[in-house]
């Protein structure tokens, strides 16, 4: 975490302010303006836990402030404790408790011996912007609070400094997969999948439905039971961090995007980028028709690496595209939902190929958020995942674009892009 003073902006003082508001220090709107407000919610944070009151965000300032962006801090156990007592003290309910500590015995608490104590408020926040930095705190707050969450990385990223992740929940034979910001400036569809894992999680410990509220509305255990659903939450992190600010300017990766995006005037920088940092479409890698789609973006003038289009040097030549494709051919995968932005439409088709049931589902998908089944424009159409994916398994694969506007999409947008997929979410894992 970088060291935040009063006169900065960006995505690293909203996640500051995220963590002051939940600690209960008024920081005012989220809004990434370092300023007085901020200042003085540091101020008296800083002084609540005995800290230099300088103002300043270093180290320290932020290692106290980061049980409020993962959700839990920790309690080592004391002669004469109970959980009851643990519970009532904290205000946290015995159950939340005993969620985040399975292996725990109630009438048997071993002195010295850590436990979980999830804060009362949910881990992801869909107003603030997520970088991969805040990604990975809420991967590390979900997985800890819900430990029947299983992760891992499937690859770093072609610069070798993110990890791109995988999530996992349920033990049901019907696999499914669901992906999110091939594209850079999709960064909204990651947080839409991790608040959608967040939320199942939440139903699932607690014995609720899922998609409450909707025609999709199920009981999450029968979810659970039924289906494993794997997630990809972020394929291109390095991208999405140009966009998002978790890239600073003048660093190593920004100023090679910046050079590449220089070949490329009309397109806005960083707002513009979908790419890999290195100019290389992870959307472009997949082989099927790759070479179709290399004639057809050269032809528009996309030639060499670009903040978009480049299909790069050959299929699957990228970390971002292999990791997807050997986590699909690692696995049994009967569905997968590709997210993206922005149109409200679901693409269901490549060329000739014809699923079964791919368009019966598709029109499900299409009724539950209200956007448009379509069969992808023939420009369009080639090299992707979705059009890898069904012409090598042969089973229902859809791409969702998601809102409407210019990505990347504002978050004013995520309540109505969340409330029209979160159907889509549940049906996807039970309709094979």
């Amino acid at each position: 975490m970088i060291i935040l003073r009063q006169g900065q902006r960006g995505p690293q003082v909203e996640m500051l302010q995220l963590a002051l508001n939940r600690a209960g220090f008024n920081a005012g709107p989220i809004d990434g303006v370092f300023g007085p407000n901020t200042l003085n919610a540091v101020l008296r944070f800083q002084s609540s836990r005995s800290l230099t009151q300088d103002g300043i965000v270093g180290p320290a300032t932020w290692n106290a402030l980061r049980p409020y962006l993962v959700g839990y801090t920790t309690y080592r156990i004391r002669a004469g404790d109970t959980l009851f007592r643990i519970s009532t003290s904290r205000n946290i309910p015995l159950q939340t408790i005993l969620i985040a500590n399975p292996n725990v015995s109630p009438a048997n608490l071993i002195v010295g011996s850590e436990l979980i104590l999830p804060f009362p408020f949910d881990i992801v926040a869909d107003n603030v912007t997520l970088t991969y930095e805040l990604m990975e705190l809420y991967i590390e707050g979900i997985v800890t609070r819900y430990p029947f969450v299983r992760s891992g990385i499937l690859s770093t990223s072609s610069s070798g400094t993110r990890n791109i992740y995988n999530l996992v929940i349920g033990t049901g034979s019907n696999q499914v997969m669901y992906n999110a910001t091939h594209h850079a400036n999709e960064w909204i569809t990651s947080l839409l999948l991790m608040k959608f894992i967040e939320q199942y999680a939440k139903a699932y410990a607690h014995g609720y439905n899922i998609a409450a509220g909707t025609p999709a509305e199920t009981p999450a255990d029968l979810l659970y039971d039924y289906s494993t659903i794997h997630f990809v939450p972020m394929v291109n992190p390095d991208g999405a961090d140009l966009v998002t600010g978790g890239i600073l300017p003048n660093t190593e990766l920004y100023n090679i995007a910046r050079s590449i995006s220089q070949n490329y005037p009309n397109i806005p920088f960083p707002s513009g980028w979908k790419a890999n940092i290195y100019g290389v479409d992870p959307n472009l890698q997949y082989p099927a028709g790759w070479t179709e789609a290399r004639r057809i973006k050269f032809a528009q003038g996309f030639t060499s690496p670009a903040p978009r289009d480049f299909v790069g040097y050959g299929p699957l030549t990228i970390n971002e595209s292999i990791a997807m494709a050997n986590y699909t051919s690692a696995n049994d995968f009967r569905l997968t939902l590709s997210y993206h932005t922005q149109g409200r439409v679901i693409f269901w088709k490549y060329l000739d190929y014809n699923p079964p049931n791919s368009e019966q589902i598709g029109r499900l998908f299409a009724n539950l958020s209200g956007y448009a089944l379509e069969i992808t424009p023939y420009e369009s159409g080639h090299a992707g995942y979705k059009d890898w994916f069904i012409q090598d398994f042969n089973r229902p694969s859809y791409t969702i674009e998601a809102g409407l506007g210019t990505s990347p999409l504002p978050l004013s947008q995520f309540p109505t892009i969340y409330n029209e997929n979160r159907g889509i979410l549940v049906m996807a894992a039970l309709v094979t």
